[in-house]
């Protein structure tokens, strides 16, 4: 059976036997609603440091008695499309029933009544005044939402602004004095502290498990627009938990749970939150300007493996590897290059390339940043004055058709010309060779390199040729070569080990 990582609603299987994305929630629609904005609203921050390291009597009901107030029960509804049932029901079945007063030819489609899709999460209060936290699977294309609180109270909510990148959202309800949970440090979480997750599973009531952090740091199969930095816990949450409470043992808010990993539908252990101090960022922007603004650094960044580390004589695999620097952008007038490791961020070390795409959309565009490089075996601190990220744009599939003969690395390229890179949608100034075919057994597929993909570079040198491809490869004294490869709309590295 697949693994299967759940949201709110129905799971769809991405391939049988390999991890699939499902989202269990509600209707989706790909507009906003907004309200307007309240400045005046205001959320509380807990100070980093003040988590006590254990429970003195040995119980959490007094972290439950704080917290459980402040976690609500989010019910939504959207109209469901009206289909067409002409093809159940045939003009010679309208016929049967009808009879001859309905003439050929002048019956109009008929449409199946429309039907109302519900569905149901969590949230959580942040103000007073009736801002709440929840996921943007949760309420994203709704008509309506509703907020019951644990006092047996329920309001109706509007969507004040959602996030699909982040899976957040957050709504307002019209109320005052209500209970808040106040918002922790989740940078100062670490693997091991003691959580609570709190929520309304399977709406059977508001619920609390007890649990640990698992991991930090985790990216989930999904989108490749969407922000990640999840808290893994092992605190049991299931469908309904999606928008509710990760806290620490103060009764802080760490994370808001959002995802699980399970092949079976239900709770194993492996549950996922976004972490509170990305939640708030969102939130804020929601809050003010009802949408979210990221900065953009100007480069394509890829994780650093290790025989890449060991082809490029690096000292670890810990950093981003620009494998591409766009014209004209922050990076490109900062001096970086193509092939430099990025290792410091405005003062923070980078551990990978996802640690530095966060960072970098959570900085304010226009920010003047250091940025620490390590090229040719040096440090480097640069300076790059941050652009805005525009929309992600849809990826282009491209291919090649035309094969030639194969070789010894389970491979056959033929050369780049002008037409062929009209055709599989490369810029016609790009040098290289096409991979025209590949043996899935061989030594190309096993480092990941697909049809269609242009080898530009072979350790640092240009090749035009299969000879110069072969010869380049050939010469790699038996270190893993690598590779400079143009696939689809963007460039990245690759190692072909050696033969």
């Amino acid at each position: 059976m697949s693994n299967s990582f759940y949201r709110n609603g129905a799971a769809a299987i991405l391939a049988a036997g390999v991890v699939s994305v499902a989202a269990w929630k509600a209707p989706q629609a790909s507009s906003y609603l907004l309200a307007s904005a309240n400045p005046a609203a205001t959320v509380s921050v807990a100070p980093a440091g003040t988590v006590p390291a254990v429970v003195a009597n040995s119980s959490y009901a007094p972290v439950v008695e704080r917290v459980e107030p402040a976690v609500v029960t989010i019910r939504v509804e959207k109209r469901a499309q009206m289909v067409p049932t002409d093809q159940q029901m045939p003009d010679d079945l309208f016929r049967r029933f009808f009879g001859e007063q309905m003439p050929r030819g002048q019956r109009g489609p008929r449409m199946a009544p429309r039907g109302v899709e519900r569905g149901l999460g969590s949230g959580v209060i942040v103000t007073q005044d009736g801002y709440i936290l929840t996921n943007n699977h949760v309420v994203d294309g709704t008509d309506k939402v509703q907020v019951d609180l644990p006092d047996s109270r329920t309001f109706s909510a509007k969507v004040i602004g959602t996030d699909p990148a982040t899976d957040l959202a957050v709504v307002k309800i019209d109320a005052t004095s209500l209970p808040t949970l106040t918002i922790g440090d989740s940078d100062a979480v670490k693997v091991g502290d003691v959580v609570l997750a709190v929520g309304n599973p399977l709406n059977i009531g508001e619920t609390v498990t007890s649990g640990i952090i698992s991991a930090k740091g985790r990216q989930t199969p999904g989108d490749a627009d969407s922000y990640q930095d999840f808290l893994q816990t092992d605190a049991a949450i299931n469908h309904g938990n999606s928008g509710g409470a990760l806290v620490n043992v103060a009764g802080q808010l760490i994370g808001i749970n959002s995802q699980i990993l399970s092949p079976s539908d239900g709770n194993i252990g492996l549950g996922f939150a976004i972490p509170s101090n990305m939640a708030k960022n969102v939130m804020d922007q929601l809050v003010k300007n009802g949408s979210v603004r990221r900065a953009k650094l100007g480069v394509t960044i890829q994780p650093i493996s290790h025989d890449m580390a060991t082809a490029m004589n690096l000292p670890s695999t810990h950093g981003a590897l620009v494998a591409s620097v766009e014209d004209g952008g922050a990076a490109a007038k900062a001096g970086l290059k193509q092939g430099d490791v990025i290792t410091r961020f405005n003062g923070k070390a980078v551990a990978d390339n996802n640690q530095l795409r966060n960072e970098v959309a959570a900085t304010t565009p226009g920010t003047s940043v250091p940025v620490e490089v390590l090229r040719n075996g040096k440090t480097e601190t640069l300076h790059a004055t941050l652009g805005e990220l525009a929309p992600a744009k849809g990826a282009r599939a491209s291919r090649s058709n035309d094969r030639s003969e194969g070789g010894k690395y389970g491979m056959s390229v033929q050369p780049l010309t002008p037409d062929l890179a009209d055709q599989i949608g490369v810029p016609r100034t790009t040098q290289g060779v096409v991979v025209a075919g590949l043996d899935p057994e061989g030594i190309a597929a096993d480092s990941q390199l697909q049809e269609g993909d242009v080898i530009e570079k072979v350790n640092g040198k240009t090749v035009t040729t299969a000879d110069a491809l072969r010869t380049a490869l050939d010469n790699s004294n038996g270190k893993p070569s690598l590779l400079l490869v143009h696939r689809k709309d963007a460039t990245i590295f690759l190692t072909l080990g050696a033969k």
